[in-house]
């Protein structure tokens, strides 16, 4: 297997790994909503249904909007305002209570712990690492290793100003919040305002984008997400001096040049995997051997 040198090469220090819903859905196979967003929306929608925090013709028409819409960011972004205050605030909401009732016991649904093992093989090394997930299963199989593991989100600011300062070995950026943590969920930058709004926490994020290389894995839909937009590309200047990772799966030839293509606009070099998602694992695994391989300048 053939890996890009400019990424192998890289110093693990100097990578900052974006953690999509791919990574929980190679390491939980058996928890659907982990598999993808849509997934995980069907999954609230049902919790909610059974809990009966949703009316049953709300229900049918997420349902529905789930099957048709494209863009499941808003969908979810309905979905969280249906189930909080009428006032626009976060808490209380019942939204929170479905996500506990789909995360339940996540501990026990680790099969495929080798994907965490790598990650938390370049964070001992100095790699930083956000997600967009709501779950937190990289810090529970850390724990397990004994790793002083740590989840913030941008709620946060001391927190955060010390993450990204690369103050918290083994801290993990949520950016949509923790499904443990009520006021922590967001999906849409409104729910930001303090941060986005605050020169310096965005200028502390933005230098991140600017001198890190971020390596997504399991990100299928992050470029589109609003926060991670709103943080990172819509802000930083000049990306094709940027030299920024993402693993893909290669299903469609075509597709996958094109989106090669479009994506060195934002210094974005996307990588195939392979193509079926059972490669995933291993390819992370192999790719993290390499980069750790690397002896500091």
């Amino acid at each position: 297997r053939k890996f890009l040198k400019s990424l192998i090469r890289k110093q693990p220090q100097d990578l900052l790994l974006v953690i999509g819903t791919g990574v929980s859905a190679a390491v939980a196979p058996g928890i659907p909503a982990l598999c993808s967003w849509r997934s995980c929306i069907e999954a609230v929608i049902e919790a909610a249904e059974q809990l009966e925090v949703l009316h049953p013709g709300d229900v049918a028409e997420f349902r529905k909007k789930v099957s048709k819409d494209r863009d499941l960011l808003v969908v979810a972004h309905d979905l969280i305002r249906k189930m909080s205050p009428r006032t626009g605030d976060t808490k209380p909401n019942f939204f929170q209570d479905c996500l506990m009732e789909v995360f339940d016991n996540l501990e026990q649904h680790i099969q495929n712990p080798a994907v965490l093992q790598s990650i938390l093989r370049l964070m001992e090394r100095g790699t930083m690492v956000l997600t967009t997930n709501y779950d937190n299963l990289l810090e529970i199989f850390g724990q397990q290793q004994g790793k002083p593991m740590e989840s913030l989100d941008l709620k946060e600011k001391d927190k955060v100003l010390q993450w990204a300062r690369g103050h918290m070995k083994y801290g993990v950026l949520h950016i949509h919040g923790l499904y443990t943590d009520p006021c922590g969920m967001v999906l849409d930058p409104s729910g930001y305002k303090d941060v986005t709004q605050d020169p310096q926490v965005m200028e502390v994020l933005q230098d991140l984008y600017r001198t890190k290389s971020f390596l997504f894995l399991g990100c299928g839909e992050t470029l589109r997400d609003q926060i991670f937009q709103a943080l990172f590309l819509y802000t930083v200047k000049n990306k094709v001096d940027l030299e920024h990772y993402m693993l893909v799966l290669k299903e469609n030839e075509d597709h996958f040049f094109k989106l090669q293509a479009d994506m060195l606009l934002h210094g974005i070099k996307v990588v195939s995997y392979g193509d079926c998602f059972e490669q995933f694992p291993e390819y992370v695994q192999e790719l993290s051997a390499q980069i750790c391989k690397q002896r500091s300048p």
